[in-house]
C-alpha cells in the first residue's frame, strides 16, 4: 500500500486515489506496530470458531491474546485488547440453523404439525414472518460492523452499552430459533400438561444440547455465501457415547456413527461454493465401511480430496493422538472427486520439520474395496493392485468353521508384521499352563493348503495389503476373508514350494522367539510367546518370490513388496508381534 502511494508522488492523480490504502495506513500508525495491526485486524475481521467446551473457548482466546502481546516492545505500548466474544464462540456445532435455507423451512414448512403450532404460537399466522426474522438479522449485521470497526479505527474503543446491546439482539434471535428446533426434537408445548413443565422441559433440553445458530452468530458470513476456509481437529467420539447427552437430527452421515463425520457434514454446509476444507481425523476415513457414506458426502462437494495418512510411532502428529490420523483436504466444487492420497507415513521426531514437505501423493486408479482409499503413493502400487483384482475368488471361500488344520493368529497390534502359525503359541497365566484367549483361529480342509495360507498371510505381500486397506492396527476377518487369491491356479510346484518355505519358517519363529512376562491389574503375571520375524525376512522374501510368479508380478513389482516399509520392518523393535495393549 505505501508503495503504490509513492509512486502517485510525481504524477498526476486524483486526491480521492487509493484513499483506502490511506486510511489503513493511517489507523497503522495509531497501533504499537505494522505487524500488531495486521494481526488484530485478522483476528478481529477472519477468524471464527466454535467449540462445546467453554473453558477451550477461553483458552483459545487467550492464546490470541498472548500472540497480540508478544508484538508489543514495550509495557506502555499495551491498548486495550480486541473484544473476541463474538468470534470465538461456545455452542452446539452439530445442533441449530446453519443456513438462510434451514431456518426459511423451519419457519414455513409443515412437516410437524406440533413444531408448526409452536411456530405459529411465537411469530404468529403472519407468512412473512421469516422475513421479518432476515430483517432483524440485517440490524444485527450492521451492529456487528460497527463494533468490529470500533475496535480497529477506535483504538480498540467499544463502548460497553453497544455490546450489551448487540448481546441482546443476539440472544433474541436465538431465542426464537431455540422454541422452532427443540419443536423438532418434540418440545412442543401440545406435548405438555401445563406451561410450567413445557419450560421445564425447553430448559433441560436447551441445556443438555446446547443449540447454535451459525446463521445467527455469523449472519454476515453465512448470508454471503458461507466461510473461505474451514479448519478443524473434530472430536473422536462415538455417537453412542454422546447420545445421553445430546442427539442431532438431519445428518446424512448418522450412519457413521462417530461425531467426526457430522463435523465434516456440517463443514460443508458452512462452506463457500469454493472453500477450502481441512480436518484431521481418525485414519477410519479412508478404510472402514461405515465411513463410506462420509466419503461420498465429501466427494459430493468436491473436486479434488488430498488424503494424507499417519501413524502413532514412532513420532505422532500431536500430543495425545493414540488413534491413527489422516489429514483431509479439499475445495468444494460440483464434479466428480479425484482422490489423491499417501501411503501410511511413518517418521521420527527429529524428521518433523520436514514431515510435510515429504509427503508424496498419488492419484487413485482403482480403489480394492468400494470403502477403501488406499493408502499408497507410488504409480507400481496400482499395478500391484491390478493383477491382484484379477484372481476370481478370495482367501475367505476356502475357511471352515472347523477342521484338523487351524491357523493361530491374533487381531490386534503387529505394526511391522503380522504372525501366522500352525501351533498353539505359548501362554501362562499366573504360572497355570493356559490357552491363549488372545489367539483366533482360521481352519482349512488340508494341511497342504493351510501351509500355502499361511506363507500367504505371513509375507510382506499381504502386510502391503493390509497397510494399504485397514487402519493397519487390527486384523479383522473381512481383511482375511477378502483377500484376493486363488489356490485353482496355483501350481503344483509353487505349493510344494511354498508348503516348505512354511515348515522353515515355522521352525525358525520357534527358535528365535522368547518367553516374555508382563503384569497385568486385570489378569496378573502372564508370560507369553513373542516372535521376530524379522529375523526370518530371509525365509519371506523367499514367500514372496514364490507369491510374485503366481500374481504375475514383475521383478520391479517384487522389489517393491520385498522392500516396502523396509526401514521399520527389519529395525530393531520390540513391538513386532503386537504385544503392546
Amino acid at each position: 500500500m505505501a508503495r503504490f502511494i509513492e509512486d502517485l508522488a510525481d504524477k498526476p492523480h486524483h486526491p480521492e486515489q487509493y484513499s483506502d490504502f490511506k486510511n489503513v495506513l493511517a489507523q497503522i500508525a495509531k497501533h504499537p506496530n505494522e505487524r500488531y495491526f495486521i494481526l488484530k485486524s485478522i483476528i478481529i475481521n477472519n477468524l471464527f470458531g466454535v467449540d462445546i467446551m467453554k473453558e477451550a473457548v477461553e483458552i483459545c482466546k487467550l492464546r490470541l491474546f498472548l500472540k497480540l502481546v508478544a508484538q508489543v516492545e514495550k509495557a506502555e505500548q499495551i491498548e486495550p485488547l480486541p473484544d473476541m466474544d463474538f468470534n470465538i464462540r461456545a455452542g452446539n456445532t452439530l445442533v441449530g440453523y446453519a443456513t438462510a435455507d434451514q431456518v426459511r423451512k423451519a419457519f414455513t414448512e409443515e412437516r410437524h404439525s406440533d413444531r408448526q403450532l409452536q411456530g405459529k404460537l411465537m411469530m404468529g399466522e403472519d407468512e412473512d414472518s421469516f422475513k421479518r426474522f432476515e430483517d432483524d438479522m440485517e440490524i444485527v449485521k450492521l451492529a456487528f460492523g460497527q463494533f468490529r470497526r470500533q475496535q480497529i479505527t477506535d483504538g480498540g474503543k467499544v463502548t460497553h452499552k453497544d455490546k450489551l446491546d448487540l448481546r441482546k439482539r443476539l440472544t433474541e434471535l436465538d431465542a426464537q430459533l431455540d422454541l422452532i428446533i427443540a419443536g423438532e426434537y418434540g418440545i412442543t408445548p401440545k406435548g405438555y400438561g401445563s406451561k410450567a413443565a413445557y419450560e421445564q422441559s425447553f430448559i433441560k433440553w436447551k441445556d443438555s444440547h446446547q443449540p447454535f445458530h451459525w446463521f445467527v452468530e455469523f449472519y454476515g458470513i453465512m448470508s454471503a455465501g458461507g466461510f473461505d476456509v474451514i479448519i478443524g481437529n473434530p472430536p473422536y467420539v462415538e455417537y453412542a457415547k454422546v447420545k445421553k447427552d445430546y442427539t442431532v437430527h438431519g445428518y446424512t452421515t448418522e450412519s457413521c456413527g462417530n461425531l467426526y463425520a457430522f463435523l465434516t457434514e456440517r463443514s460443508f454446509c458452512l462452506l463457500q461454493k469454493e472453500g477450502s476444507f481441512g480436518f484431521i481425523v481418525p485414519i477410519s476415513l479412508v478404510c472402514t465401511q461405515r465411513m463410506e457414506v462420509l466419503q461420498n458426502s465429501i466427494a459430493r462437494f468436491s473436486n479434488n480430496v488430498w488424503l494424507s495418512n499417519y501413524a502413532e510411532r514412532p513420532s505422532k502428529l500431536f500430543v495425545g493422538a493414540e488413534v491413527l490420523l489422516t489429514i483431509v483436504l479439499t475445495r468444494t466444487g460440483i464434479g466428480s472427486a479425484n482422490y489423491f492420497t499417501t501411503k501410511f507415513t511413518k517418521w521420527a521426531s527429529e524428521e518433523r520439520f520436514n514431515l510435510f514437505q515429504r509427503i508424496e501423493y498419488q492419484n487413485i486408479q482403482n480403489k480394492i474395496k468400494p470403502y477403501v482409499i488406499n493408502k499408497q503413493s507410488e504409480a507400481i502400487e496400482s499395478q500391484i493392485i491390478a493383477k491382484l483384482l484379477n484372481q476370481e475368488k478370495q482367501l475367505g471361500y476356502y475357511f471352515q468353521s472347523n477342521s484338523k488344520y487351524p491357523v493361530y493368529y491374533r487381531i490386534g497390534g503387529g505394526r511391522y508384521w503380522k504372525i501366522f502359525t500352525n501351533f498353539q503359541p505359548q501362554f501362562v497365566l499366573n504360572n497355570t499352563n493356559s490357552v491363549s484367549s488372545r489367539e483366533n483361529y482360521l481352519y482349512l480342509e488340508k494341511a497342504e493348503l493351510r501351509d500355502v495360507v499361511i506363507t500367504l498371510l505371513s509375507s510382506s505381500l499381504f502386510y502391503w495389503y493390509f497397510i494399504m486397506t485397514t487402519n493397519c492396527r487390527d486384523l479383522n476377518p473381512s481383511d482375511l476373508n477378502n483377500y484376493p487369491f486363488q489356490m485353482e491356479t496355483m501350481t503344483e510346484k509353487h505349493i510344494s514350494l511354498l508348503a516348505q518355505l512354511c515348515k522353515a519358517l515355522m521352525i525358525d519363529y520357534k527358535k528365535n522367539s522368547l518367553l516374555k512376562e508382563k503384569t497385568s491389574s486385570l489378569t496378573g503375571a502372564i508370560k507369553y510367546q513373542e516372535f521376530y520375524p524379522r529375523v526370518s525376512k530371509k525365509i519371506l522374501d523367499n514367500i514372496d518370490k514364490v507369491l510374485a510368479q503366481h500374481y504375475g508380478f514383475t521383478d520391479e513389482e517384487l522389489d517393491f513388496i520385498i522392500n516396502y516399509d523396509i526401514k521399520y520392518r527389519v529395525g530393531s523393535t520390540d513391538d513386532e508381534n503386537g504385544d503392546d495393549e
